[in-house]
Parts: C-alpha cells; structure tokens; sequence
C-alpha cells in the first residue's frame, strides 16, 4: 500500500492508523522535505520531529502537535531509529508511549501497522515466524508453509516495527530478540535459511514503570536498546492543552460536541487528577492522600469523552460537572476499600472549599454516594 494515501474504500474506520488520520500532513512533509533521509525512510529524521511536535512549513500548511513534551526527547527517539540501536520507549501508564510510537513508525516509514502486541502468552512465533500446517503437512516445511511474523516482514521490508508493553512479554520470548537486534539476521533452522535485516529496519518497543518485576528484560536485551523515558507533563497547563487536543480528535471522530464548550470541565479533571497523583494540591498549600490507580492523562482523556458522550446523548451539548463526575469516580476509586476513603477526604477537604467548584463538588457528592 502506497504511503499517506487517504481510505477510499468501504466503511468509514473508527480509529484510523496514523498514517492514513495525518496523510495529508505526512504528504507536505514529504513535499517540501529537502533535507537527508536515510535509507527506505519516508521524511528526513528533523521532518519526522517537525510531524511530531508540530509547526508551520514554508508554504503555511500546519502541522499539529501528536506530542506535547520536550522537544530533545522526540529529537533522541528519532535519532535513535536512525542509528542500528532499537528505541525503548518507557514511562507511568498514559504517559503517550503507544501514541508516540505508532507515530513514529508511521513517519518513518509510512506504515505504523507492523505490531507484535505483548502479553503473558505472547508466542516465540509472534516475534520470528510460525507456520500454516495444512501447507506443512501437505508439501512439508518450505517458504509457502513459512508465516512471517511483523518482526520477520520488518527485516525484509526496511520497515519500522512495534512491540507493545515489551514487558509483559514473558522473558524467554522476549530473548528471541537479542539475535535480531544485535546480529540484524533471523534465522530460519527449520529450512536451514536466514532473513538478514536490510537498511531501513528497526524496532520501537514500549513498557511502563508499574510493570517493572513482571517480566524485566534481561541485562543483554537492555543493552540492544536505546532508553528514553517519557514524563508526565510538566504542567498543568500542559496537560489541560494535550486533553484538549486529543478530546476534541477524538470527539470529531464520534461527532461529538468540540471540547472548548467545557473547557472549564477539563481543567478541573486535570487539577483533581494532578493533585491526586502529586498528593498534593496546586497551590502547594495542603497535602492528600493518593489513590491505587494511576490517574494518567490518557484516563483524563477517557473521562472527558465520556463527559462530551453523556451531554451530547443526555444533555445540552455543553459538558458540565454532572457529566464527568461519574468517569472521575471510576478513575479514582479502584480500590473501593482504600481508595473510596481517600477520595471522600480529598472531596470534603478540598474540593468543597474552593471558589467556584460548588457546582462540581454537588455532582461528585450525589454520584459518590
């Protein structure tokens, strides 16, 4: 398939792949991309940061922001791919690994779908290759009977490949990567064949902080990896402006109202969860309790759009504190033991005291009951 070409056909997708959500963005990188690019890559390693952090080129056209954060941290992942080290992107739950991948692998190489999904029974075939045994056992072991996993196509192709959550790989699975990593060649003993990697080939693998003990990657995996850490935002601002963005992407999708109409709403769920996670609020003044759960921007994310859902279904259109306050409640309590205490001091303490929340601190109250 052809790169940053639009879908045409059939139904419309609900949750389109980066390169075809961005394709005209990708396709005036392309356009005006004048800089070098290293082999089978489809724009130059400053344009793929250009696409992630956004900016304005030469003839006007916008490119908006898929990653607020550092800018050196997008510049290293980028670098990292353009070298023979794999690219390791960590950090808490919601902290945008996934989303920075699949947009990564989508610049790089205009095709964000090569993807080996990890969990607890991940197989040795998902990362090399398995077999189709009705060929097998028909003409015996041969190409034809050969599956190629996306890590094996990858290799072939040039292309960029994804593994999500690397650590919930279970670790003599995830071995079958240092071979491939370090000596670029897959082999095949079964045929007594290899794939050798060609330029342009390399792997964007995630993990998350809370699955540290899971399944750690061994020490010699570890080093086939360049590391960057992706934080949470800095700021409260800057993660009310990434909720924004993503809300108003994904309610577009859903033809749901634009997030500006309760930008208020989202700068409260924004506060609760930043105090709620720091344990301590905004103004540095009163420290409390956190929950069990993460609270990540992508679960603010979560919360927002299921508020846009319920007023644009239920209510006026116009998001307000009845609407989010369920979502907040699910968010926070996991635990309904610990973490239902916690919230109710953080509501009674905090939330009940503050101008302007009376209308909010209702609605968690009549829904917390």
């Amino acid at each position: 398939m052809p790169a940053y070409v639009e879908q045409t056909s059939g139904a419309e997708v609900l949750r389109p792949h980066a390169e075809h959500a961005f394709a005209a963005e990708l396709g005036a990188l392309a356009a005006q991309d004048d800089r070098p690019r290293p082999d089978r890559w489809k724009l130059s390693p400053w344009a793929v940061a250009t696409y992630l952090l956004g900016g304005t080129l030469p003839d006007g056209t916008v490119i908006t922001p898929k990653y607020v954060g550092p800018r050196r941290i997008v510049e290293v992942a980028v670098t990292t791919l353009a070298t023979d080290r794999a690219l390791l992107l960590l950090g808490l739950p919601g902290t945008a690994k996934t989303w920075v991948s699949e947009h990564l692998a989508a610049a790089v190489s205009g095709d964000s779908t090569l993807l080996v999904q990890g969990t607890a029974g991940t197989p040795e075939e998902a990362i090399r290759y398995g077999w189709n045994y009705a060929q097998l056992l028909a003409h015996g072991p041969g190409r034809d009977a050969l599956v190629p996993s996306p890590v094996m196509r990858g290799m072939a192709e040039g292309m960029t490949v994804r593994v999500e959550e690397l650590t919930r790989i279970p670790a003599d699975v995830q071995d079958t990567l240092i071979t491939i990593l370090s000596e670029k060649t897959l082999p095949i003993p079964e045929l007594g064949e290899e794939v050798q990697a060609v330029r342009g080939f390399n792997l964007i693998a995630t993990a998350n902080d809370r699955d540290r003990g899971v399944n750690d990657l061994s020490s010699a995996l570890r080093r086939r990896f360049n590391t960057v850490v992706l934080p949470l935002p800095e700021s409260a601002e800057a993660e009310i402006d990434i909720v924004t963005r993503r809300v108003d992407q994904i309610g577009r999708s859903l033809d749901l109202p634009s997030a500006p109409d309760g930008t208020d709403e989202i700068r409260r769920v924004v506060t609760v969860f930043r105090e709620l996670r720091d344990g301590l609020t905004g103004d540095g003044r009163t420290k409390v309790k956190s929950p069990s759960g993460t609270l990540s921007t992508a679960e603010a994310i979560s919360v927002v759009t299921g508020g846009l859902a319920l007023s644009a279904h239920f209510g006026d259109g116009v998001l307000r504190p009845g609407d989010v306050a369920a979502g907040v409640l699910g968010a926070v309590v996991r635990d309904p033991g610990t973490d239902r205490v916690v919230w109710q001091e953080y509501l009674e303490t905090v939330v009940r005291e503050r101008d302007g929340w009376q209308g909010f601190y209702r609605a968690c109250r009549e829904v917390s009951a």
